[in-house]
């Protein structure tokens, strides 16, 4: 059973915080594989991946065939129907356009000392995008990923994509070809994320790695930071819907359920201050539970992870809302621009009635990769700038140098790091002896 709670409940309190803490995520013992299969590649390169692809996913690669050929690319895009293409190509139109309106400018500016300070932006040269197989295999996710790359100007993107059996999904492919994906590697798992972040003959060492994967995909990924970037550990994904009473309780049943058919560890929470609704959405999930193809999976996400709060009134609900700090926030309220102002932490906000979250899932334009298990706290969803990099701009002047270099020095003394003093008054001297001189 999903949870029901109520915030005039005496025991509501202990009751969400054991909603916030709950465990989503497996549990496999996957630390140890992982560093294993990780040192297996560092140490033995492509012998390693062709033998770990064919223990994970059963198929039998060489050196020439890890990599998918410009044929099997062409193969591949010619099986997608028109109709499948034609949105593909609208939902990459509208990820670029949000997109390239995020790229940053350079800025320089001269201070009161006479210093010229600043700081320009660069694209990072490689992109590792992992893009998960089998039946989590979304070219969603390949435009989400790939376009901020692109619009970066990343120079050169790869992609790891597993093909268990031997089966590829189609879309997948064409997403990548319309992104501007280099090339596509039939390589998954730990293995490709090792082979990512360290090389093989076969795999160029990338500067960042990012794409949603299972457990030992993640596990890597913590473990590879530092050699490369990653763009976040991401968890099981959620959805939490804030709706007053005039909303059709039918499509805020079907916008939990969106969610809760992703995998059965999703979580769905309603926040709402209507009884009623709260009681017709229940209602309404069981019936549609009855006919959802992915049923199993959506009503084991329901059963364990669902939950649905009643409060007293929709401030307190945004209050509710920014302890959760969800991956996706819908707001089906009244004036949901006013009420986003109340919202400090969310993934991506949603609004009104008639932006239900799986529009952002394709076509809305901003990135469905977000932050989960409430990381929304303290971080932001993939964009152009984790593939670009900031460099600070300083420029002294003799002027500036003799305004602010005594203070420098001073610090310098009081850390007793007396190169650092040095270095600055061998230039404060010049500056003196040349005033000096100029007299």
């Amino acid at each position: 059973m999903p949870s029901f709670l109520d915030t005039s409940g005496f025991d509501f309190e202990s009751d969400f915080r054991h909603l916030l803490t709950a465990k989503r995520e497996g549990s496999p013992d996957v630390d140890a594989a992982v560093d294993r299969i990780i040192a297996d590649v560092r140490a033995s390169g492509d012998a390693a991946i062709i033998a770990l692809t064919e223990k994970f996913d059963g198929i039998s690669l060489t050196p020439e065939t890890i990599t998918f050929s410009t044929a099997e690319i062409a193969e591949e895009i010619a099986k997608v129907p028109p109709k499948e293409a034609e949105a593909l190509n609208l939902a990459a139109d509208r990820i670029r356009s949000y997109h390239e309106r995020q790229l940053p400018e350079d800025v320089s500016w001269q201070d009161e000392t006479g210093a010229m300070l600043g700081w320009c932006w660069s694209p990072i040269e490689a992109a590792g995008l992992y893009v998960p197989g089998g039946l989590a295999s979304y070219p969603s996710s390949v435009l989400m990923n790939a376009i901020p790359a692109q619009v970066a100007g990343v120079s050169r993107m790869l992609i790891c994509c597993p093909t268990p059996g031997g089966v590829v999904n189609p879309l997948v492919i064409m997403a990548a070809q319309i992104a501007g994906v280099d090339t596509i590697y039939r390589v998954g798992g730990a293995q490709a994320i090792a082979a990512l972040a360290y090389g093989t003959d076969s795999i160029a060492q990338v500067d960042k790695i990012t794409g949603p994967g299972n457990a030992f995909v993640t596990a890597a990924k913590r473990r590879v930071f530092g050699q490369v970037g990653i763009d976040m550990i991401a968890g099981p994904s959620e959805v939490l819907v804030i709706a007053d009473q005039y909303n059709d309780p039918d499509w805020i049943a079907m916008d939990l359920l969106s969610q809760a058919e992703h995998d059965e560890s999703a979580r769905s929470i309603l926040i709402t201050d209507s009884e009623n609704l709260a009681k017709s959405v229940a209602d309404l999930i069981d019936k549609r539970l009855e006919s959802l193809e992915r049923a199993s999976i959506a009503s084991a996400s329901w059963r364990d992870f669902g939950a649905i709060i009643v409060t007293r009134d929709l401030t307190e609900a945004a209050s509710l809302s920014d302890r959760i700090a969800p991956e996706h926030l819908q707001l089906c309220v009244k004036n949901p621009e006013e009420y986003a102002h109340h919202i400090r932490h969310a993934g991506a906000i949603f609004l009104g009635a008639w932006t239900p979250e799986a529009i952002g899932d394709y076509v809305g334009g901003p990135n469905h990769i977000l932050p989960t298990a409430r990381s929304a706290r303290f971080s932001s969803g993939l964009s152009v700038l984790d593939f670009m990099k900031r460099t600070t701009l300083a420029k002294m002047t003799p002027t500036a140098l003799a305004a602010i270099g005594p203070a420098a020095e001073t610090l310098a003394k009081s850390e007793s790091l007396q190169a650092h003093g040095i270095s600055v008054s061998l230039r404060l001297k010049k500056i003196i002896d040349n005033s000096r001189n100029s007299e």
